[in-house]
């Protein structure tokens, strides 16, 4: 029996664009290898793409980077910094080009199950994009959480504070 991949999206970047227009804090974009499993949850959204996984998250990256609505921390499975080049050829290599990409960018390393709770969990109220590679390398994928682009935790902190000052009034 012979092996076929899914087809890619001709147009995978126009989709995320009109996602991102859409998106605000609290989503995820999602770059994936290609054994990256379809999830049930209706609030994910799956597609393919083509190129290779280092070339869709530099243009997932460049796509939130255009947004003044939001920008992204990453979530990078912990796993990636222990496999090793006999077992996953390439891995070297996309561990130096990751790097270079995400400069700039917040950056978790987690366990992948940790990740996938956390994306989970926020499937369930908010929408998820999942972009697919062609990426066979264990442990490649890379999870962009949303947050606003023109608000930060700092000032969502002062503004509580006057808030409860207020109160107290």
């Amino acid at each position: 029996m012979r092996k076929t991949a899914a087809k890619p999206i001709a147009d995978w970047e126009g989709k995320l664009e009109s996602r991102l227009a859409l998106f605000g804090h609290r989503n995820w974009v999602v770059v994936t290898d290609s054994a990256y499993p379809a999830q049930s949850d209706p609030g994910i959204e799956t597609i393919t793409a083509s190129g290779s996984g280092i070339e869709v998250i530099r243009k997932v990256l460049d796509a939130i980077r255009a947004c003044k609505h939001i920008h992204a921390s990453a979530y990078i499975d912990k796993e990636l910094g222990f496999v090793e080049e006999k077992d996953a050829p390439g891995i070297g290599e996309y561990r130096k080009q990751l790097a270079t990409a995400l400069k700039g960018t917040s950056v978790n390393h987690i366990q992948h199950e940790q990740i996938i709770k956390k994306l989970d969990q926020s499937a369930q109220v908010f929408r998820v994009l999942i972009i697919k590679t062609s990426m066979t390398i264990p442990y490649t994928s890379v999870f962009f959480e949303l947050d606003c682009g023109y608000w930060n935790a700092a000032s969502e902190a002062l503004l509580r504070a006057a808030m409860l000052a207020a109160k107290s009034r």
